[in-house]
């Protein structure tokens, strides 16, 4: 039986088949480029070629992903006057910009103005758009349509099915896009310009690192040249995070941003020790930054002998105290100590052509740079200004107490400059156990000799966990860019967890940042968030709590266990589900659970590893699960999570990020009792 012609079903998937035929030939048009002829020499071949390939890359169709996911019809042609009659005009919204050969557009890139409707219009502001059809898709197949008549008075709003379906579409494998349901407020955050930075506060659940990954992707649309030219960073919290959001920009077509910790973006050395939290706390403090200054420009010395130049038959003085003005107009300057040291020798040789234009010679500037060269001048900066190892700097002021009290005075207390010293002086860079927080030390007193490149833009994710000083060392990555800042209040489980994003942004150099919150949760269950916001009094008092406005109110249970066996069984009744498991403990209890899931024959992951319809079980230790998330989730002994931290309130922000993980259900399993603040209060 045929098909009826005028069946809007058929027409949209031929649409969605001629689309993928563009697609398909717009990557062999750039296939079949020649560029032999077109280069003037092999630098400039092998910058075209890896150009060519990178576009190739982005033009790759992915069968499971699909093309576009919504159509636009106008009233009016976009710009045009209302007056001029303009007919209005039909665009399909996707990942991806496709034209057909001759060049009209089949899809419209989700970031192009002319797209912007899609995610805003309302009945209250259709935004001239006559209908706004969301499709639904089962697998690459497109199978459903949904339409909302905007500018029809009689049609009431309504919440989309579809929409609705997507948001809580089971998750297997890494984070995915969420071009097809960002909401309103979510894209006045991804629109943003590139000039400004923005700092989004969001629970658990309300898209916040969707969000900036997807502003990341709209800024690389919009100002493609100035960026590919200054480059983008994404900074999350570790390798498994990473791994986790991976692949949400190249399924955008975008290939070209970094991704890091901040671990790697300060790896001077091997970090081989680490810090007990007081120790952590201090050298994370941001008055380190003022310690090392003065350990470093304590270098430098006032010259008392005079520089004397032999050129020929003719010897050049110049004065003790002339010298000695050079030194503080450069230290007065304010610019990098090893600028400042490239610049000594010129300053003093210029000293030196001046004597010598008085005495009618005409010196040029091959004279100078030899006079700066000269070896009584080569000396005489040595002795004033002499080179600093920045490794070498923070390990005499970790190693020497005399050293550090003397610059630490009155900025550090003599318990905090003891809590940094280390025991045990190391004998040189290469020996040192050096931790985390000593990587940061030494980047910020390399940023004080040599000036850290700046790129143009910086997303940081999960923000409220680092330390004044790693804020820093983001901040220098972005000077003369912009940043994209995210995080969570609440979800800070680090001893040194940032108290406020106002003092966070003055510390990552971007006082000015506008402070953005999202409060609707899309993936976490109603009864897994309200769960959860019990702790939110503890851990942090006056945060607006996260509301869910998904419909399906999820599983949750709290369930009392005798040991892991039952916590094994939790996780195969989990399993049961379609969809991810996590099963999420305090650190310590990761190995022992590890065995009993060996044991009963139950296949699973470690965080970062991508699941697959086979093994859908990832055993996550608490202290990596920031950021993830799973269908079901099976969350073992709260009490233990709590306990595992240095504190309690550390620990009950721990365990918060535990229970928010969860997209379709929660089960709490304990054999010890449970935390009084997870305990409802009699009203």
């Amino acid at each position: 039986m045929s098909t009826p012609v005028d069946d809007p079903l058929s027409r949209e998937r031929s649409h969605l088949s001629a689309s993928r035929s563009a697609l398909r030939a717009m990557r062999e048009d750039v296939e079949a480029l020649d560029i032999t002829d077109v280069t003037a020499n092999w630098v400039n071949a092998e910058v075209l070629a890896r150009q060519i390939e990178e576009r190739i890359k982005a033009l790759a169709d992915l069968s499971d992903t699909p093309l576009f996911f919504g159509r636009l019809d106008y009233l009016h042609a976009p710009g045009a006057a209302e007056a001029e009659g303009a007919e209005g005009e039909r665009f399909y919204i996707g990942r991806r910009h496709v034209h057909d050969a001759d060049g009209d557009p089949m899809v419209i890139d989700w970031r192009a103005p002319v797209s912007q409707p899609f995610y805003r219009a309302s009945k209250k502001d259709p935004m001239d758009i006559a209908l706004r059809r969301r499709f639904g898709y089962t697998g690459g197949d497109l199978t459903a349509y949904e339409d909302e008549h905007l500018s029809d008075p009689a049609e009431a709003a309504r919440t989309s099915k579809l929409l609705q379906q997507e948001i809580e579409r089971p998750r297997v494998g890494p984070m995915r896009d969420i071009v097809a349901t960002i909401q309103p407020e979510q894209d006045e955050i991804v629109r943003s310009g590139l000039s400004g930075t923005v700092c989004v506060q969001g629970g658990p659940g309300t898209g916040k690192t969707a969000v900036g990954l997807h502003r990341v992707a709209y800024l690389l649309y919009a100002h493609r040249e100035r960026l590919a030219r200054t480059g983008t960073l994404v900074i999350g919290p570790n390798r498994s995070f990473l791994q986790y959001i991976e692949q949400v920009l190249p399924a955008l077509g975008e290939l070209a941003v970094q991704q890091a910790t901040v671990e790697d973006l300060v790896a001077h050395v091997e970090i081989k020790g680490t810090d007990d939290a007081t120790a952590a706390v201090v050298k994370g403090d941001a008055r380190m930054a003022r310690v090392l200054r003065r350990a470093l420009y304590s270098h430098v010395t006032m010259p008392t002998e005079p520089v004397v130049v032999v050129r020929g038959s003719r010897r050049w003085r110049v004065a003790a105290y002339e010298l000695e003005e050079i030194v503080r107009e450069l230290l007065d300057r304010d610019i990098r100590y090893g600028a400042a040291r490239e610049a000594l020798p010129q300053r003093i040789a210029h000293a030196v052509l001046v004597q010598m234009e008085r005495s009618g010679e005409a010196p040029d500037d091959r004279v100078q740079d030899a006079v700066a060269r000269n070896s009584a001048v080569k000396a005489a900066v040595k002795a004033v200004w002499p080179a600093v190892d920045p490794a070498k700097l923070v390990l005499r002021l970790l190693s020497d107490a005399d050293f550090l009290a003397e610059h630490a005075a009155g900025i550090l207390d003599e318990q905090e400059q003891k809590a940094v010293l280390w025991v045990k002086p190391a004998r040189s860079v290469k020996s040192a156990r050096w931790s985390a927080a000593d990587a940061v030390l030494i980047d910020e007193a390399t940023d004080l000799i040599q000036r850290t490149h700046s790129l143009g833009h910086v997303v940081l994710d999960e923000a409220q966990d680092l330390s004044p000083m790693q804020y820093r060392a983001v901040g220098r990555r972005c000077t003369t860019g912009s940043a994209t800042v995210l995080g969570d209040l609440a979800q800070g489980t680090t001893p040194w967890a940032t108290r406020g994003w106002e003092e966070a942004l003055t510390h990552l150099g971007k006082q000015d940042a506008v402070i953005e919150e999202l409060t609707a949760g899309f993936r976490v269950p109603t009864d897994v968030i309200t769960y959860a916001s019990r702790l939110l009094p503890h851990i942090a008092p006056g945060l607006t709590p996260v509301v869910s406005i998904r419909e399906n109110p999820g599983h949750f249970e709290v369930r009392a266990v005798a040991g892991t066996t039952d916590v094994v069984d939790a996780c195969r009744a989990s399993l049961r589900h379609e969809g991810s498991t996590g099963l999420i403990a305090a650190d310590a209890r990761v190995p022992e659970l590890a065995a009993a899931l060996t044991e009963a024959g139950i296949p699973y992951l470690g965080p970062g590893e991508e699941t697959t319809q086979e093994t859908r079980l990832t055993l996550v230790p608490a202290s990596l699960a920031k950021g993830l998330e799973y269908d079901y989730v099976v969350l073992d002994e709260p009490r233990a999570m709590v306990d595992g931290e240095p504190d309690e309130r550390t620990g009950l922000r721990r365990l918060y990020v535990a229970l928010t993980r969860a997209v379709s259900g929660l089960t709490v399993t304990h054999a010890a009792s449970l935390p009084p603040q997870l305990i409802a209060q009699p009203r």
